[in-house]
Order: structure tokens, then C-alpha cells, then sequence
């Protein structure tokens, strides 16, 4: 090479030095990337449009806290299942979410023999909470009452499966509790339930529709729903927490958390007319639960005290005839004889205001707060009764010591007290019923010797309104014995302008009736 080829070559690697300089300086990334795209840029704006304030960033921030920190605490529950299905099912506005269903209410069972129940061998699916580090889980009763043996596996958020043992189950509150063989796990901080708030934020955490460690958010809609008829049995105790989290099969026994972390509720049912998310759901109270819980853990059953009583919430007629100043407490419809409330001297047409010093409200509010004491516990109740104000110290008895009877009725009834001459039936038209003399059909089915048979209710009406249905027994009006229809025509009229109370009896047990009573006939 001579020496101008040489300086020619220099002179070149000298400016393809310096072109590259240049290039990287002012086009960095971004400009190597569109020379080499032919020019391309790169999409979409160069800043988000808006400035996440500090305290939205700070709610967010939490919410993916909490969820990283809960979600290893909950689990999915697979569940081998075998139940007997009838073929005419009718859907419920109000359903547990524990198990999905195909639609056809058939499974591996037998075919259809025309409408017969079946029994169903299944798969279902639910969620559950680690609430000791030794392997105690919590879930809901209904993904586990059918399990057969063997037939429950507990699956992690990090895929670890183990083997769980069912410990024990409380139909009444819709809680159990299993047992897997593990240490070392990472348990829950139980909240205080009775600190929630309406329109607090909060996360449900479980398993729905098979997708696992899911974490929906939401408020809390409502606190001490009940009546939503999810358990039949007369002592079933509904007092749940509504939320709008999205919900849905696969939830239950799944977490509900506030915004501390903390558990707060179990997840349990959700109102529809499909069978998934409609909008809102309902979570069992911490606190309900763990007095359930740590009595399956200490020895597999549930010690549950009961006052022995039929009751119901207190509305503004029940409020006005009790002359009470305000619609508050728990009206007691029935004390059941040698009961825990019929030995502490409780009557009925009692009303009940506070439980150990807490005002109760509601039926369902009144039935949590006992479920939390054991039998052989006492509590100390207020009762508004006669105008004036007392307290009873009730000592809680099993459940199985509690009886219904009627005999009641026939205290204090003699010949003289039966009017012969009015034994036809009566209508009583502004109210919308009608009631004749007891019939020996009505004094089987209602399990009484005394009182009258209610043989129409006009839909719509007043009667209807206040809870009086065909063929049941009005036992008593004002705590008189009635006897013939002519009897409860004279009570009525004597209340005329006020309300009367009306003994009711079902084959179900004993109510009272309070109906406001027009001023003239029409």
C-alpha cells in the first residue's frame, strides 16, 4: 500500500469513528431504533396523562399489598362428593357458592328413573384459610358436608396438595374445619368483625370458577343481613356481612380481608337468580366464626348454649303496642318449657334489648351474640316487659334439652269460658281473614287441643301482611284463651283504634301477632 492509500484509509476509519459519536449521542436508543426501522417511532404518548395523587397511589399500594400478603393463607379445596339430587330442584334468589353445577342436576349417578331423587357422585370446589402455622383450615360446612371419606385435598397458591382431614362441621353457621399434616405455614391475623364499618373497602380472596388465588375488591354493602333462608333448620344463625366483591362458585369458605390484612369474614353465599355474580355476596363475621372454630378444634363439635326461645325482630306496630319508645330489640314469641329462658323466668311477648350490655336489634344479631357462649355459660339480658324495664341472668342449656310444646294453651280454659252460641265461622273483612272452629285435621297438623282455625287469608291484606296464613291456630288474643271464632270477634272489638296480640301455632311452633285493629266496621 502506498502512502496516499494509506492516509486515505486513516482518513476514512477516522470519519466512520466520528459518525458513529454523532449517531450515539443524538439518536440513543431511540434513534438507532427508528434509523434501523426505517424511521419508525416508538408508540404511544411520552408521559401518562395524569398524575397519580399520592393518596391514590397509597390505596393502590395497599391493595396489592394485602393481596400479596393473604394470598399463600388461602387455599383451593377440591372435594370428592356423594349426595342424593332430586330431579325437581327450583332455584334460589339466595345460594351457597361453594360447588359448581353443571345445570342438569345430573352427575355420575344412576339415570333418571322418572323423577326419582338420584345420588350424585361429583367434584366440587371451594376456597378455605390457613388459621394456625400447624395446619388448621377453615371453610364453609356446605363444601365439605358431603365429602366422602378420603375424598378432600387442600391445594396451595404455590401448587403444594396435601390431604385434609375433616375435624369437625357446624350446619348452623355454615363453618368446619380441616386438619392437613403440615408446619411451618403461613396463617392468617384474625380481625375484629365487630369494627366494621358500611362502605369500608375490602378484598375477597378464594378460588372461583376454578381460577385460583383470585383477589377481587369492594365495600361492605351491608352489615347483619339475615332471613335470607340459606339453612331451613329453625336455628340456623344468618348474620353475614354483604359485599359487592365479585363472588362466585368456588368462593366459599374463601377469605374476606380488610385493607390491614386482616380476616374479617368467611365467604359464604351470594344473592342471584343464575348462580354466579349478580352484584353482591355475603361473608360469615370473624367473629361469629371463631368461637365455632375453636370449639371444633378443641375436641371435633360445637358446645352451643341456647335461651330456649322463639324470636323475632321488633317492627314499628310490635314497637307501638309494647309502648316502647322506638323500634329496638328482639320480640320472644315462645319460651320452650324447662328451657334455659322458661327457668330464668322470661315470658312470652318478652322483648329482649341487650345481651351482656350490647343493644340487639335484630333476631339474627341476638342468635350471634349467643352463639358465641357455650351451654353452661350465663348472660345477662335487658327485657322490656309490661312498660318496665328488668334484667334477667339466663344459665345456656344444650340444644337438645329444649322442647316445644303447647300445653299453655290449655291453662286456665273451663266450660264457662267457652261461648257455645258463637261457634260459627267469622270474618273479619277489613283485615282480610276468616277463622272457624278447630278441626280435628287442624288440631292434628298443629299439634293443639284449643283455639281456632284460621280457613282464609286474602292475599294482599292486612292479615297477610302481619303474618296470618290459612290453617293455622290462634291459641289466644291479649293472653285470653280463644276458643270458638265468636270468642276472637269480642277481642277484636274491644280493640278497636289499637292493636291486638294474637298467639299463633303452626306445626313449625308459636309466634305472636300484632295487628292494628280499625277504629269502625266498614
Amino acid at each position: 500500500m502506498n502512502k496516499r492509500s494509506l492516509v486515505a484509509a486513516i482518513m476514512l476509519i477516522g470519519v466512520g469513528i466520528i459518525f458513529g459519536v454523532v449517531l450515539v449521542s443524538n439518536f440513543g436508543n431511540s434513534g438507532l431504533t427508528s434509523l434501523f426501522a426505517g424511521g419508525i417511532k416508538d408508540i404511544g404518548a411520552k408521559a401518562p396523562p395524569v398524575a397519580m395523587n399520592e393518596a391514590v397511589r397509597a390505596l393502590n399500594d395497599a391493595h396489592i399489598s394485602v393481596a400479596k400478603s393473604v394470598n399463600p393463607a388461602v387455599v383451593s379445596i377440591n372435594v370428592i362428593t356423594e349426595t342424593k339430587i332430586s330431579k325437581n330442584r327450583i332455584p334460589d334468589l339466595f345460594k351457597f357458592f361453594g360447588m359448581p353445577d353443571d345445570g342438569t342436576g345430573q352427575g355420575d349417578g344412576e339415570e333418571n328413573d322418572g323423577g326419582k331423587d338420584q345420588t350424585q357422585k361429583s367434584e366440587g370446589a371451594g376456597s378455605g384459610v390457613v388459621i394456625s402455622d400447624d395446619g388448621y383450615i377453615v371453610t364453609n360446612n356446605h363444601v365439605v358436608e358431603d365429602a366422602k371419606a378420603d375424598g378432600i385435598k387442600v391445594i396451595f397458591s404455590d401448587k403444594k396438595e396435601y390431604k385434609a382431614k375433616l375435624i369437625g362441621r357446624d350446619p348452623l353457621t355454615d363453618v368446619a374445619v380441616l386438619k392437613i399434616d403440615a408446619t411451618g405455614l403461613q396463617a392468617v391475623h384474625v380481625g375484629n368483625s365487630d369494627n366494621v364499618q358500611v362502605g369500608e373497602m375490602v378484598i375477597a380472596v378464594g378460588n372461583p370458577l376454578g381460577l385460583h388465588s383470585t383477589v377481587t375488591s369492594g365495600i361492605v354493602s351491608a352489615l347483619g343481613r339475615g332471613a335470607l333462608g340459606l339453612n331451613k333448620d329453625n336455628y340456623a344463625i344468618e348474620n353475614f356481612i354483604q359485599v359487592d366483591a365479585a363472588i362466585n362458585p368456588g368462593n366459599s369458605g374463601g377469605g374476606l380481608f380488610n385493607l390491614q390484612g386482616s380476616l374479617i369474614g368467611i365467604n359464604t353465599a351470594i344473592a342471584s337468580r343464575t348462580g354466579y355474580f349478580s352484584g353482591y355476596g355475603f361473608a360469615i363475621p370473624i367473629n361469629l366464626a371463631k368461637a365455632v372454630i375453636l370449639d371444633i378444634m378443641e375436641d371435633g363439635k360445637v358446645d352451643r348454649g341456647y335461651i330456649g326461645v322463639q324470636i323475632r325482630s321488633v317492627d314499628e306496630v310490635i314497637a307501638k303496642s309494647m309502648k316502647l319508645d322506638k323500634v329496638a330489640g328482639v320480640l320472644v314469641d315462645n319460651v320452650l318449657p324447662d328451657g334455659a329462658a322458661s327457668k330464668a323466668g322470661i315470658e312470652s311477648g318478652d322483648v329482649i334489648l341487650e345481651l351482656d350490655g350490647v343493644s340487639v336489634n335484630t333476631s339474627n344479631e341476638l342468635q350471634s351474640r349467643v352463639v358465641m357462649h357455650r351451654a353452661g355459660e350465663s348472660i345477662k339480658l335487658k327485657i322490656w316487659r309490661d312498660g318496665k324495664l328488668i334484667s334477667k341472668s339466663v344459665t345456656l342449656q344444650p340444644r337438645d334439652k329444649d322442647k316445644l310444646a303447647s300445653e299453655d294453651a290449655k291453662k286456665g280454659l273451663t266450660d264457662d269460658d267457652i261461648d257455645t252460641d258463637s261457634g260459627k265461622p267469622v270474618s273479619f273483612k277489613q283485615l282480610g281473614f276468616t277463622v272457624g272452629m278447630l278441626t280435628e285435621k287442624a288440631k292434628k297438623d298443629n299439634d293443639v287441643e284449643t283455639g281456632v282455625v284460621i280457613t282464609k287469608v286474602e292475599q294482599f291484606s292486612e292479615a297477610a301482611e302481619r303474618g296470618l296464613f290459612p290453617n293455622a291456630v290462634i291459641l289466644k288474643a291479649d293472653k285470653q284463651n280463644i276458643q270458638t271464632p265468636g270468642q276472637l270477634k269480642k277481642a277484636f272489638d274491644a280493640k278497636r283504634g289499637d292493636i291486638i296480640r294474637l298467639q299463633l301455632k303452626t306445626k313449625d311452633g308459636t309466634r305472636l301477632i300484632f295487628i292494628e285493629v280499625p277504629k269502625e266496621n266498614s
